[in-house]
């Protein structure tokens, strides 16, 4: 087996060189501020600010402002964006408004959870070691950057573009995905919150048709806004829609589902009840369900 802390170690660069490409392919075409892109001051301030909340968090051996840090920094870069541009246009205060409400819910969300659950257990074998809990800070720069790309890309044009028919389609479906994934997140607190389910799973309302209703919700609200993106865009900007794509592929095979199914296969994989749940429920969209 690998270890750990040199996987950390190599990791980091790997992550940095992937957010270096896409500032590189999302600046051309970008306003300019401080001489610099104003795309790829984004990239920069991502890293910057998570950076500086991992000092006292790894001193202080805690992972309680991380979400709460990730919700920030999407804020973060929304303002700096609409700052640092010259006379921000519909587009851009569009798609700032759908981040910053999705980041705001979102983080408020994650942060009262942390808070009442004490700790999240994604954290307890990697925060005491300095590479492996910095190199989750650095992830969560990456994750916030990339995912905000296409957004990002769009605000900060030097093109303006009038807001059309994929405005209107992308935000019917940031509407559709923002819904989904706030009721989710609230059915499944609200049954927490139950005494009586107590080391239980849930399996009512949007969780019946979905092992991961609040994964869909946020997989479909990324997609609408990398549609709302897409008209002001140009040349190698376009690099940047692979913003809902990481989106699916982190939440299916790196820290969403992947990592929830686990835990919950060592927690109830000898529980008939939860294994015919698995078999008769589908991990995302329920297409074809009986």
């Amino acid at each position: 087996m690998k270890n750990p802390v040199a996987q950390a170690a190599m990791a980091i660069p790997v992550i940095l060189f992937v957010a270096a490409a896409i500032a590189w392919a999302g600046s051309p075409g970008s306003e300019v501020a401080w001489g610099w892109p104003v795309f790829a001051l984004c990239g920069f301030f991502a890293f910057v600010v998570n950076w500086i909340v991992f000092v006292p968090s790894f001193l202080g051996q805690t992972e309680r402002y991380f979400d709460a840090t990730g919700s920030l920094t999407y804020l973060g870069l929304l303002v700096l964006a609409l700052a640092a541009t010259e006379a921000p246009d519909a587009r851009a205060w569009m798609l700032a408004a759908m981040v910053a409400a999705w980041a705001v819910r979102l983080g408020s969300f994650l942060f009262r959870r942390i808070r009442e659950d004490g700790s999240d257990g994604r954290f307890d074998s990697i925060k005491p070691s300095f590479i492996r809990f910095l190199m989750a800070w650095t992830l969560q720069g990456l994750w916030v950057f990339l995912t905000l790309s296409c957004a990002l890309a769009a605000m900060t044009s030097a093109e303006k573009v009038p807001l059309g028919g994929w405005a209107l389609l992308g935000g019917f479906l940031w509407v559709t995905g923002f819904v989904l994934e706030a009721v989710a997140d609230n059915q499944k607190r609200v049954f927490r919150s139950d005494p009586a389910n107590r080391d239980r799973f849930i399996t009512s309302g949007l969780w019946a048709w979905s092992r991961h209703p609040n994964y869909v919700g946020e997989i479909t609200l990324w997609v609408g806004v990398a549609m709302v993106a897409f008209p002001a865009l140009s040349g190698g900007q376009y690099l940047t829609l692979i913003s809902p794509v990481f989106v699916f592929v982190l939440l299916t095979r790196i820290s969403g589902i992947a990592m929830v199914e686990r835990r919950g296969l060592r927690k109830w994989g000898d529980d008939p009840e939860y294994r015919a749940y698995l078999e008769r429920t589908p991990a995302l969209f329920p297409i074809g369900r009986g």
